[in-house]
């Protein structure tokens, strides 16, 4: 079975290597014989897909073309799957030995690990006891969320998706149809920058609150993107870290400890709340819903009505 599978991921890879124009899955389905030996559709359309990706999680960078007629075509060009001469001296080859153990998620880890076997076997030196060198402190970039991996993946080949995704102020998720551009990890959560296509603008999202299945979709990008996308500048701005002015809150007493560690001065009132001053910037009240009933704006009075508005937006939903 091993073997079997080896080989038909082998004749699909030459096969989208060796073709100058995109492949629809009909063409490739009677180009290779194990695909013509599948008894239904629908089987060689899961073999199909599951081949696709495990051939681009060993690095083939595999382009989903849509033609003039609507049909969707493969292709693998030889200029986008060559690897350059490695030139890489023995500290540059330790951040990238550093670099592939910081990842936590298994498939990610034994994806960095295939990595640097590769560099290796074109070149690159051996650090010293790689694998043995052990430290107190040890880098781990956390990923929980389950559309990591398929964003991740569609950040790398240009692939539209669409997403259900929990506004802050909202209890029901709604549908967003995006451009992926990157994701960037900030204060141990994930976000994702990329063009929204209904809203026709720039829209950071936070992975965790992308609800059910990412789902690829074909064609290509409609808005161009961006040479440096700057999504921890967007989201510090977006949760009020740009901030301009100072705000007033109550905080129950042990509770909203993110909270506590921005305030610039924190007061025991006596009654089971603290008084907190705390930087004021754009979408500030977006992030103090979250914490719920255990915040109560004091002033400024504008950010007290946004905030008020959106728990009686949650509470309508």
């Amino acid at each position: 079975m091993a073997i079997a599978k080896a080989e038909r991921l082998m004749n699909l890879a030459l096969c989208l290597l060796g073709t100058r124009r995109p492949l629809s899955k009909r063409e490739l389905r009677t180009s290779i014989e194990a695909y013509l030996e599948a008894g239904t559709d629908d089987s060689f359309n899961r073999m199909f897909e599951r081949d696709k990706d495990d051939l681009r999680e060993l690095g083939l960078v595999i382009e989903t073309v849509e033609n003039l007629d609507g049909d969707t075509g493969y292709l693998a060009r030889r200029d986008s799957n060559r690897l350059p001469p490695i030139t890489l001296d023995a500290e540059e080859a330790a951040a990238l030995g550093l670099a592939a153990k910081v990842w936590q998620q298994a498939r990610l880890a034994g994806a960095a690990s295939g990595a640097l076997q590769k560099l290796r076997a074109a070149g690159m030196p051996e650090t010293e006891d790689a694998h043995e060198v052990h430290s107190a402190l040890e880098p781990r970039i956390p990923v929980h969320e389950a559309a990591f991996e398929p964003l991740m993946l569609a950040c790398r080949d240009r692939r539209p998706v669409t997403f259900d995704y929990r506004k802050s102020n909202s209890a029901r998720p709604e549908q967003r149809q995006v451009e992926p551009w990157t994701l960037e990890c900030w204060r141990g959560h994930w976000y994702l920058a990329g063009w929204d296509r209904e809203r026709g603008a720039e829209r950071v999202f936070r992975l965790s609150r992308i609800t059910g299945k990412v789902r690829s979709r074909a064609g290509a990008f409609t808005a161009e993107v961006p040479d440096v996308v700057t999504v921890r500048e967007t989201v510090e701005s977006w949760a009020g870290e740009t901030a301009t002015r100072t705000a007033r809150i109550r905080l129950r007493a042990g509770a909203g400890y993110p909270l506590r560690s921005r305030a610039m001065t924190v007061r025991e009132r006596g009654d089971g709340w603290d008084e907190l001053e705390i930087p004021y910037g754009h979408g500030l009240d977006a992030w103090l819903v979250e914490f719920g009933p255990d915040v109560v704006v004091e002033e400024p009075a504008d950010l007290r009505a946004d905030v008020v508005d959106r728990l009686r937006a949650v509470a309508k939903d």
